[in-house]
């Protein structure tokens, strides 16, 4: 009978009318998709998904975190919605439907997510916008979802062989107040634990970091449990920006496809990582979009990476939701198994070669401090407080932190695609952009990169009230790109 987590309840409880975490992919096909053909795919692979066939089941007076429930007549009519653009049906066109979609909440009467097939771009093409709660996935998770729909070639896969698995039922009313009652008991322990955890590692912990003499206590507290010296973290206080602090119910989206070889040649020519390319392209384009809105602070930016543990529990080589260069096969568990790492983005170098290398030399102390031990503070954070007042306190904490102290910029994330050739129904995906969160605590801005078939796949999602026209972000994305292959080519930049 599986059940969320404390981590994945979070993305429930902290949901209001502007914060909303729904996390998505715009996929661009090569021809038309009938909607009856998709319908039929999705009712023969949907067995294998579970996490596209399970509801929230709810706990008595929400003692604890809800249960998913097996739903094994999915209304494939309401999941699997259809919509036209007029013409022409451009990029702008389709960028502009997406945004309208993306913050529009999911019934949790039902399963948590959507897909809209949108007709009417030019060249035949057809686009599949696909929302799922974050609750229920977290980005790599998401990933393994895409690519449960997909085919290596034209021609559909036959179904696996095995039976699908079937979830236990959730418990009864009796018993979900009876674990729910244990769980409120052990609430204090989970406190402990994460005391304990916490305190060696109080500089990595956003917010906390922040506090005088933290550094100095995380330091104290690893001697003291004989974890020995860790690398130092810099200092990441985060200057206020136009899209710094609360968000508004409004979004905005824009996409963009960069050449992978290009940005594999940067990081050739000055031996870094395509993740350090990856997020030195993010702060030249953050730096220009800066310099045309009231100025470029003095010091870096504060980006938020999401990272993944699921490489310490079985999956494979680490990287992250956002970071890393290695694949992986689809599968695994539902849920998050992530943390988020602070990284600063140097918008305050003019310099790109500059940006580049403190990118990289921040990156290298970041990772190597994450890597003796992962950062399970978020788990124990979360389990140490009780369901029943998770929601509120969830809530309260983001409009507090939000409206005084914002403890990122921005998100930036990069999680690593296949590179060959997918199909859905036998059309070609031709590219499949990120749409993401924003909320109070991480800004008005986060930046999504998919790594598909030749192409990184950027989806940038906005606070229409920050940051009205998020295409000027991709334009700048594209220079900053311009500007590392000028200055990789011995050019003036």
């Amino acid at each position: 009978m599986p059940q969320l987590s404390a981590l994945d309840a979070q993305f429930l409880h902290f949901e209001t009318a502007t914060n909303v975490a729904n996390i998505a992919g715009l996929a661009v096909l090569d021809g038309h998709l009938h909607r009856a053909d998709l319908q039929d795919l999705l009712e023969r692979r949907l067995p294998y998904v579970p996490a596209l066939r399970r509801r929230l089941a709810a706990v008595p007076f929400g003692l604890d975190h809800p249960y998913w429930r097996q739903e094994d007549e999915l209304d494939l009519d309401y999941h699997v919605r259809e919509i036209g653009l007029p013409p022409p049906g451009d990029d702008r066109q389709l960028a502009e439907q997406v945004a309208r979609l993306h913050p529009r909440r999911l019934d949790r009467n039902r399963p948590l997510w959507e897909i809209y097939l949108i007709h009417g771009l030019p060249g035949g093409r057809t686009a599949l916008y696909t929302k799922i709660h974050h609750a229920a996935v977290d980005g790599i998770g998401g990933a393994d979802v895409l690519a449960a729909l997909l085919d290596v070639g034209p021609e559909p896969a036959p179904p696996p062989r095995d039976e699908p698995e079937h979830d236990a039922p959730p418990p009864g009313t009796a018993e979900m107040v009876a674990r729910g009652l244990a769980r409120l008991a052990a609430n204090p322990a989970h406190a402990v634990r994460f005391a304990a955890q916490a305190v060696p590692h109080l500089d990595e912990i956003p917010v906390l970091s922040q506090l005088p003499g933290a550094g100095a206590v995380s330091a104290v507290a690893r001697r003291l449990a004989g974890a020995g010296h860790a690398p130092d973290l810099p200092a990441l206080p985060p200057p206020r920006t136009p899209f710094s602090g609360p968000v508004s119910a409004h979004r905005r989206f824009a996409f963009v496809s960069l050449p992978l070889d290009e940005i594999k040649q940067v990081r050739k020519a000055f031996g870094v990582t395509v993740n350090d390319v990856v997020m030195s392209v993010c702060a030249g384009a953050l730096r220009r979009w800066l310099a045309a809105h009231g100025g470029v602070p003095g010091r870096p930016l504060v980006a938020g990476v999401p990272f993944s543990v699921r490489a310490e529990e079985g999956r494979g080589e680490g990287g992250g939701e956002g970071g890393g260069e290695g694949g992986g096969e689809g599968g695994g568990e539902a849920g998050n198994q992530v943390a988020i790492m602070t990284a600063p983005l140097a918008v305050h170098l003019a310099d790109p070669v500059e940006r580049l290398y403190h990118v990289r030399h921040s990156m290298r102390r970041i990772k190597d401090r994450f890597a003796p031990a992962s950062a399970r503070w978020l788990r124990e954070f979360s389990e140490s407080m009780p369901a029943a007042l998770m929601g509120l306190a969830s809530r309260s904490a983001f409009d507090l932190v939000g409206q005084a102290a914002p403890p990122i910029n921005l998100i930036v994330s990069n999680v690593p695609g296949p590179q060959f050739p997918l199909y859905v129904c036998g059309v070609r995906l031709l590219a499949h952009y990120p749409v993401s969160v924003i909320t109070d605590v991480s800004g008005g801005v986060n930046i999504t990169a998919f790594s598909y078939d030749g192409s990184l796949d950027v989806g940038v999602v906005t606070d229409r009230e920050m940051v009205p026209d998020a295409w000027e972000l991709v334009t700048d994305l594209r220079a900053a790109l311009r500007e590392l292959r000028a200055a990789e080519s011995g050019l003036p930049h």
